[in-house]
This record gives structure tokens, sequence and C-alpha cells, in this order.
């Protein structure tokens, strides 16, 4: 699974994860729904800190589309937990701490980080609709205006 290529029209590949609300996620059990599926760099960043604001800003809109949102990122519960106190988000956040969704998902990348160069999580967004088909991928993700963006393709 590792080496396929995430594209539009394509079947979400199926994962299971632990959530910020101390229960399994199976991405399948969200048939039926649109998933706005979003991978983030780091818990309490600035860019994560806005991004998830934004999707908190729409969630009762998001809501009412039959959609869920689902962040994913390599933190540990305890640090969601923290962030989700922080900035009362209203969603679902889902631990990755080895990696194994984000690489299904090609979103484990080499950056530059202070002239460093690192491995980590590009940010990266998916709309999934309620057959489990990618309709939407994002790549390499610019923070403003990326939700508003994500909002016109639900």
């Amino acid at each position: 699974m590792k080496n396929i290529i995430i594209k539009e029209g394509m079947k979400a590949p199926d994962f299971t994860l632990n959530g910020s609300d101390k229960k399994e996620h199976k991405l399948s059990d969200y048939l039926g729904k649109k998933i706005i599926l979003y991978f983030y760099p780091k818990d309490n960043t600035p860019g994560c800190s806005v991004e998830a604001q934004d999707f908190k800003n729409c969630f009762d809109d998001v809501s009412n589309k039959n959609t869920v949102i689902l962040g994913i990122s390599r933190d540990s519960l305890k640090s969601h937990d923290k962030f989700i106190a922080k900035y009362d988000l209203p969603f679902i956040l889902l631990s990755d701490e080895d990696e194994t969704v984000c690489n299904m998902y090609n979103v484990m990348k080499e950056k530059k980080m202070f002239g460093k160069i690192c491995y980590g999580i590009e940010r990266s967004t998916f709309i999934i609709n309620e057959e489990g088909i990618i309709t939407k991928a994002y790549r390499k993700v610019k923070v403003p205006g990326h939700v508003d963006d994500v909002l016109t393709n639900i």
C-alpha cells in the first residue's frame, strides 16, 4: 500500500486510528457521509492552529452538508487533547504516531526548516465522497484561504 499514488477518482485507502474521543475510527465507518480528511504537521504550531480554527469556524456549515472533519498528525492523543482544549475544536483528531496512514496517503516528505532537512507531514487535505472516493486532493497546502477552497468542493 505504501507505493500507491493517491489521486482524485480513486477509492480512499481504508485505515483505523485512535481518535481524540478515545475511540477507534475506521475510515470505512463513515461511508454515507462526506469526509474532509486533513493531514497537518504538528499540534499547537502557528499554521496548524490557524488551520484548525478555520475548520472550527465552518464546522456547523460542514456538518449541515452531511460532512465530517477528521484531522491527522503524528502527535499523541495527549497532545491532541491539549490542542483541542486550547482552541475548543469540535471535530476529532486522529493520532498516527507510527506514520502508517501518513505513508498510505503519501504525505510524509522531506522538508527544509531553518536551513535543515527534516522529514515530516506535508500539509494535505482530501475530500472523500459518500462512497469512499477521493473527489479532491490538495497537496502542499498553504493555510490562508484553504478552508474556503475546501468548502467550495464539498
